[in-house]
C-alpha cells in the first residue's frame, strides 16, 4: 500500500483527505499539534483498515519531521508529502499595519521552512517510490492582494513558489501547489470571525485531490474547480 504523511490531520481538510485517502487504501502518518482531536482523526480514519500512525507535535521541530518520516518508513517508505499545516500569522487577521512581526515569522516557519524541511527529510524514500509526490496547500491570498491577509498570503505564495522550484529540481516527483478555495474551516474562523456565511466542507474538495494522485498531472499549481473540469 502507498504511504502518505499529512501535516495538520486532526481537522478540516487534513482530516478530510487523510479520511479520502484512506478510502482508497493508503497507509497514513498523520501530524497535528493538539494530541486528543489527532486521536481522533485517527480512530475515524482506522476505519477503513489501513494503518495509521497519529504523531502529534509542531511541524516546525525539526525532530518531529524526522519522526513523522521514520514512522512512514515503518510502514513501508513515503509515496506522498502533503503540506496542509497553516498559521495565520495573527488572529483575527490584522492589516499589515498592525501585523506583529512574532506572527508573520510564525507563519513563515510553519506555512514555508517547516514544509521544505519535510520534504528534505523525506527526499530519499520519495525518489525511490513508485510514484512519489509532493502536494502544498495554497491559497488564493497567494494570487489576490486581499486586505488583512498579506502575511498568510505572502507565506503561501512563497510557498507555491518553493513548490515550482522543486518541481524543476526533481523532475522524476509530481509536486503541486493546490488552492482548495473558500472551506468552513477553523482556521477561516479565527482569520475572520465576523464572516459566518456559509461556505463548503473540506470534504467536497477531496475528490479533486485524488484526481490529481489517480491521473498525475504535471506539476504545477491547481484549483479544485480546474482540478475536477480537466484543466490546470
Amino acid at each position: 500500500m502507498p504511504v502518505a504523511i499529512i501535516t495538520g490531520a486532526s481537522k478540516g481538510l487534513g482530516r478530510a483527505l487523510a479520511q479520502g485517502l484512506a478510502a482508497r487504501g493508503w497507509n497514513l502518518v498523520l501530524d497535528a499539534r493538539g494530541p486528543d482531536r489527532l486521536a481522533e482523526a485517527a480512530v475515524l480514519v482506522s476505519a477503513h483498515a489501513t494503518r495509521v500512525t497519529a504523531l502529534p507535535g509542531d511541524v516546525t521541530d525539526p525532530a518531529h519531521r524526522a519522526e513523522l518520516v521514520a514512522a512512514a518508513w515503518r510502514l513501508g517508505g513515503v509515496d506522498l508529502v502533503v503540506h496542509n499545516a497553516s498559521a495565520l500569522g495573527a488572529e483575527p487577521l490584522v492589516r499589515l499595519e498592525e501585523l506583529p512581526l512574532e506572527g508573520l515569522r510564525r507563519a513563515l516557519e510553519v506555512n514555508l521552512v517547516a514544509a521544505l524541511g519535510l520534504v528534505q527529510e523525506a527526499l530519499p524514500m520519495l525518489r525511490t517510490a513508485e510514484a512519489g509526490a509532493v502536494l502544498v496547500v495554497s491559497s488564493d491570498a497567494a494570487a489576490e492582494a486581499y486586505p488583512a491577509w498579506g502575511g498568510y498570503g505572502a507565506s503561501k505564495a512563497a510557498l507555491d513558489q518553493l513548490a515550482a522550484v522543486l518541481a524543476v529540481e526533481e523532475p522524476g516527483l509530481r509536486v503541486w501547489a493546490v488552492d482548495p478555495g473558500d472551506m468552513e474551516t477553523d482556521l477561516y474562523a479565527a482569520a475572520v470571525p465576523d464572516d459566518d456565511g456559509p461556505r463548503p466542507d473540506p470534504a467536497g474538495v477531496v475528490p479533486a485531490f485524488v484526481r490529481l494522485l489517480d491521473e498525475r498531472p504535471a506539476s504545477g499549481r491547481y484549483g479544485p474547480p480546474a482540478l475536477l473540469e480537466g484543466e490546470r
